[in-house]
């Protein structure tokens, strides 16, 4: 636009009432925040991409398709944009994704983060578990040092099924005996004391759930803290692992000042008092929360929403 016609503009603004110059200012912020997600999504194919249909890293440009550039791939000849083939395709309301990223850094509910940033619940229920995908398989895959390992336990729950078997709980729930039974389902996370942390929701504590877990990423050279568990002496049996166990009913929490779990111990309570703000998560979503858990404890006060957005991508 020539400067005079942009002048002339700014000139008739003036002649706006305060509902069309709210409508304006909203139409303007729309386009710049959806500018801003395009060209985040842009950058991932211009830096490094690859073809996702063959991943063939010979492409060109091919036109554009609902405001993003589409490419075609010299290899496959199939065509693409920076979003096929991620958990984020065929979703509208790109401007909207940029705030609703950062509600999933401050970590509100659906209907809080589809109140700020003014979508359906439905909406944000679906997109919370496009933009939780590839967070669920975000692990860390080599744990050295000490590592630090430990079960914790969630309520069964099957939130928003249409048919269960039992008498529907209210919010939060409570299980209907005290103590463990098979009411609860038991989470493994692993932690050395560098950060590098996994997770995996288990079926039941046997070494057999427990080995399959701990086996891929604790290091043969790794010394194994841990609980009482059974399980847990029989794996570093077998994978000669050194393996110091702490048995709180006999009153060993720590030995020579250096082995224990506290730092596992301290993350459980740091998830379950954060899982509180949900009044239960269902059972089958809970490896995505975990996933979402886990990224916001690494990143801690570093993420951006920029960033979780490339997170969500994967």
């Amino acid at each position: 636009m020539e400067h005079a016609d942009f002048i002339q503009y700014i000139s008739l603004l003036d002649k706006l009432d305060s509902k069309q110059k709210k409508k304006l200012s909203d139409v303007l912020l729309i386009k710049v925040e959806g500018n801003a997600v395009i060209k985040t999504l842009e950058k991932r194919v211009s830096v490094d991409g690859y073809c996702p249909h063959c991943k063939d890293n010979h492409f060109q440009k091919w036109g554009k398709a609902h405001g993003m550039q589409r490419y075609r791939c010299k290899n496959c000849m199939r065509t693409f944009n920076s979003l096929t083939a991620t958990p984020l395709a065929r979703l509208r309301k790109k401007d909207k994704w940029l705030d609703y990223s950062e509600a999933m850094i401050d970590g509100l509910s659906i209907r809080k983060a589809a109140i700020k940033c003014g979508v359906d619940k439905t909406t944000s229920f679906r997109w919370r578990h496009r933009f939780l995908h590839k967070l669920k398989d975000r692990k860390d895959n080599s744990l050295n040092g000490i590592v630090e390992a430990d079960e914790t336990f969630f309520l069964e729950s099957f939130k928003g099924s249409r048919k269960i078997k039992r008498t529907a709980r209210k919010r939060g729930g409570k299980a209907a005996k005290r103590g463990l039974s098979t009411e609860q389902i038991p989470v493994l996370i692993v932690r050395d004391r560098h950060g590098e942390m996994t997770d995996e929701v288990l079926k039941d504590l046997s070494e057999v759930s427990i080995s399959k877990v701990l086996k891929p990423v604790v290091a043969q050279d790794a010394i194994l803290c841990t609980d009482g568990n059974k399980s847990y002496k029989a794996f570093a049996k077998i994978e000669n692992i050194k393996h110091v166990q702490l048995v709180a009913s006999n009153d060993c929490r720590v030995i020579e000042k250096v082995y224990h779990i506290q730092n596992v111990n301290a993350y459980d309570s740091r998830l379950k008092g954060w899982m509180d703000r949900f009044n239960g998560v269902a059972t089958k979503y809970l490896p995505n929360y975990m996933g979402w858990r886990r990224c916001l404890e690494k990143q801690k006060n570093s993420i951006t929403p920029t960033t979780y957005l490339n997170f969500a991508l994967g």
